[in-house]
């Protein structure tokens, strides 16, 4: 049980971080919240297909490809830099279910499978990861309120009147760091949904998201609990500030470069909504096209049944049409 408690604004809560719980299985909190976020990104992702001018087959069957790829690298990113806890037993690298996941790893490898897929799929690659980002957005700042569930994600303490305070875990109020990533997560949403439809190429929202989500990271871990934070090995650096501030910094010079010296792709702009619908309806019309010259195909190429009556009639034809040979009595009479 978590008891959690916001002094400043009354609020004293009890939270059982488990749903449901049957013998040694239980459905945690955590999880429904983070399939949660999950699911409304999908949803999202599917309606704006149309306007993206992307085939909604072709989004689910990169989430396909994608999803388990990401969780395998959002818990190897998490193992590689929390390595003390785990080396003298390394098997437990494996045990996901007891916690341990990083949003970065997340990321980079959804990224990559999502990189190759439209390569693969022959699919405008930024195009696909300007409408991912806007999913990954409304993910991650559902999926901070598992966090609060959980009772972690928590920033140095201070005398703000939206404190946290979570008994046996902190020593008075502190930062609610995942409230303020919901927040900024949710922002970004916002303006980058309404960016959508005067964007001026393709991956300038996943590329604003990159600088946006990392700029904001970056911040937020420079006042991040030190008992709740991965750092680069024995640097002393903090590993998600450092990836926050280098991939905003790189994301920041490519949509520099893109706006003032790039003049190879034309401005672009969502599809309208009639736009949208013919591009749906018009594929699937030409999924149909595809269905019936099959099946015209198929009907046109004889049965087997058929092509043995045929051949039995020609050799009957044949044998009809043959000249009848004179017996052997018959040439000695002449």
């Amino acid at each position: 049980m978590k008891h959690i408690q916001f002094p400043g604004l009354g609020i004293d809560l009890n939270i059982n971080p488990e749903l449901i719980s049957i013998g040694n299985f239980a459905i945690r909190w955590y999880g429904l919240i983070v399939a949660i976020g999950f699911g409304l990104a999908v949803w999202y992702g599917l309606k704006r297909c149309p306007r993206f001018g992307i085939h909604q087959d072709s989004l689910i069957d990169m989430l396909l490809v994608a999803t388990p790829v990401s969780i395998i690298g959002a818990r190897l990113y998490y193992v590689v830099f929390a390595w003390d806890q785990y080396k003298n037993d390394p098997i437990r690298a494996l045990y996901i279910w007891e916690g341990g996941i990083a949003i970065y790893g997340a990321i980079l490898f959804a990224v990559l499978a999502a990189l190759v897929f439209t390569k693969v799929r022959k699919i405008n690659t930024m195009n696909m990861f300007d409408l991912g980002a806007l999913g990954l957005l409304i993910g991650q700042a559902i999926g901070r309120w598992g966090n609060f569930v959980n009772g972690e994600v928590f920033g140095v303490q201070t005398n703000l009147p939206w404190g946290m305070v979570i008994v046996g875990k902190t020593s008075g109020a502190v930062h609610p760091l995942f409230f303020y990533e919901f927040l900024w997560c949710g922002l970004g949403f916002v303006l980058f949904h309404f960016m959508a439809k005067r964007r001026r190429f393709y991956g300038q929202i996943f590329w604003s998201y990159v600088a946006w989500y990392g700029i904001g990271r970056g911040l937020l871990e420079g006042i991040r609990d030190q008992q709740d934070i991965l750092y680069l090995f024995d640097s002393g650096l903090k590993t998600s500030q450092l990836v926050g501030f280098l991939s905003a910094l790189v994301a920041l010079g490519i949509l520099a470069y893109r706006f003032l010296f790039s003049t190879a792709e034309e401005p672009i702009e969502l599809l309208s909504a009639e736009e949208a619908a013919k591009f749906m309806s018009g594929s699937a019309k030409k999924e149909a096209e595809s269905v019936t010259e099959t099946a015209e195909t198929v009907s046109e190429e004889p049965s087997e049944e058929a092509v043995s009556e045929d051949a039995g009639q020609k050799a009957e034809t044949a044998e009809a049409d043959k000249p009848e040979e004179k017996s052997g009595t018959d040439i000695d009479n002449a």
